[in-house]
């Protein structure tokens, strides 16, 4: 692959390759954002960046980022750096996103964790539905039940893992014991075949 193009681009009109967002991991990163001071947030934005796929139309589509994204845009931010690290732009739009899935580029899951069509792929970051879960695992690997992995999405398979073993009912009425029983599930043997799995309880 071409060593990555960096371009400006609006945030508005970045698009999401996934289907849903952690609303409290969006909250975290609005907070961690208002702490910079007006010198410290200009040099963020200038050194970060988002990697997308130049796709159909020259749209961009964003494989990453998508909380940080979020926030930035309910901080009423306009524009930041994207590095572009292929250009598709020549595909039509069935073929583009065969090859997006192929190569991992996208996640076509939604808040109950069902596979969708790529034609239900929200069209932009302000459109990303809250998945309860994913903020749940974001937690879990926080607080250090599970490492950060570089496997794409994995927060979202172990988001998924965890809404088949703990009730929606729990997380919303008792977050706190939903977080427990995460912990605790997160170091056992029944998530072993997930990324990051330390072992850590195993018996």
């Amino acid at each position: 692959m071409n060593t990555p193009t960096s371009i400006k681009a609006k945030l508005a009109k970045l698009r999401p390759t996934q289907m849903t967002l952690g609303y409290e991991e969006v909250a975290k990163k609005r907070k961690e954002w208002r702490k910079r001071d007006p010198k410290d947030a200009k040099r963020f934005l200038r050194d970060h960046r988002f990697p997308a796929i130049s796709g159909p139309k020259g749209r961009l589509y964003i494989t990453d980022h998508h909380h940080l994204g979020r926030a930035l845009l309910e901080e009423k931010i306009v524009s930041v750096h994207v590095a572009v690290l292929a250009d598709l732009s020549q595909l039509d739009r069935d073929e583009f996103w065969i090859l997006m899935d192929y190569q991992q580029w996208a996640h076509p899951y939604d808040a109950q964790g069902r596979r969708r069509d790529f034609s239900a792929m929200p069209k932009t970051l302000k459109r990303l539905p809250d998945d309860p879960f994913r903020s749940l695992a974001a937690e879990v690997r926080r607080q250090g039940d599970f490492p950060k992995d570089a496997t794409p999405f994995a927060e979202f398979l172990w988001a998924d893992f965890f809404r088949r073993r703990i009730p929606a009912e729990t997380l919303r009425r008792d977050p706190d014991k939903a977080l427990k029983r995460a912990k605790r599930l997160a170091r056992s043997l029944e998530a072993a075949h997930l990324p990051g799995w330390s072992g850590i309880g195993k018996s």
